[in-house]
């Protein structure tokens, strides 16, 4: 296993990555209130064990957690082995403030972020409106963090195509505009079918996007909870996948086991074609991943 700490910190994803091993990785969200505090420490704390190759914290919508998201990934630079990824997005943010973030982020210790357009203040699927003074793509936002620093950068990517590209070529050809701009590696948006994944690297492959794109693994634990947020990115849970589930819908614990079973099986079906790791959205829980890595057979 790749593990991204001490001199990792400086290192760029690609380097990592190519140093052998594979890629594995968490994703937790800013919480809103104590409680959900002390329930992100102990995920975090539960998953440090693993020694993933990096972490990621999440940015609100209109850059609602900013201070937040800052104060989380200086603490896990700080307080633990783990490498911090800070999301930054072009929402509700002028150049010169995305710059002060960046400053703060350089400030306490983080080097690598995740420059992300974000969604829409009104939420996804709603119109997108630049901010006056900022940036309106992603591409612009990655330019920006390389002028004004020397992190290093991520970037999103979409297995089925963002909801908002006129189809999947146009699609490639934007990661390719951020993989140009300075992009490192970049890491989807949850992968539904191992095959979408292989597509999403195929049309990288044509366009010259030359970067490592970790697959995002979303487990199934509720049902209604997953299909809206396969909804929100302009999709459907695959037919398979429902049919598989829909004996247990009125048996929580048996469609959770049934959910954490696919999940296994499409992070084998991602490995085995070629995937460099795997990024896990966590929903600031542990449980649920730590079973997913037991079924792999990947310890501490």
């Amino acid at each position: 296993m790749t593990h991204g700490w001490d001199s990792g910190r400086d290192l760029s994803m690609r380097e990592l990555l190519d140093s052998g091993g594979r890629s594995f990785s968490f994703e937790f969200f800013p919480p809103k209130d104590e409680a959900g505090e002390q329930q992100l420490w102990q995920a975090i704390t539960e998953l440090e064990p693993y020694g993933p190759t990096f972490v990621s914290v999440t940015y609100g919508a209109g850059g609602t957690t900013r201070d937040r998201t800052v104060a989380i990934t200086a603490r896990i630079a700080r307080e633990t082995s783990m490498l911090p990824v800070a999301h930054l997005t072009c929402v509700g943010h002028t150049t010169d403030e995305l710059t002060a973030i960046l400053r703060d982020l350089g400030a306490a210790g983080v080097r690598h972020v995740m420059a992300l357009r974000g969604d829409p203040p009104g939420g996804p699927g709603s119109p997108w409106t630049p901010t006056r003074g900022g940036l309106t793509y992603a591409d612009e936002l990655v330019a920006l963090v390389r002028e004004r620093t020397d992190m290093r950068i991520g970037v999103a990517a979409f297995p089925e195509g963002h909801v908002e590209a006129a189809d999947l070529e146009t699609d490639a050809r934007v990661l390719k505009a951020k993989y140009d701009a300075g992009a490192e590696f970049a890491v989807t948006d949850m992968v539904l079918r191992a095959s979408d994944y292989v597509g999403l690297v195929e049309r990288a492959e044509e366009v010259g996007a030359d970067l490592p794109i970790i697959p995002g693994i979303m487990p199934i634990l509720n049902l209604r909870s997953m299909e809206r947020m396969a909804e929100l990115s302009g999709r459907q849970l695959p037919d398979e996948v429902t049919a598989r589930l829909a004996p247990y819908a009125d048996d929580p614990q048996r469609l959770r086991a049934e959910g954490i079973e696919i999940a296994t099986e499409l992070c084998e079906a991602l490995l085995d074609a070629g995937a460099p790791g795997l990024h896990f959205y966590t929903l600031n829980r542990s449980r649920a991943t730590r079973e997913i890595f037991a079924n792999l057979r990947i310890t501490v």
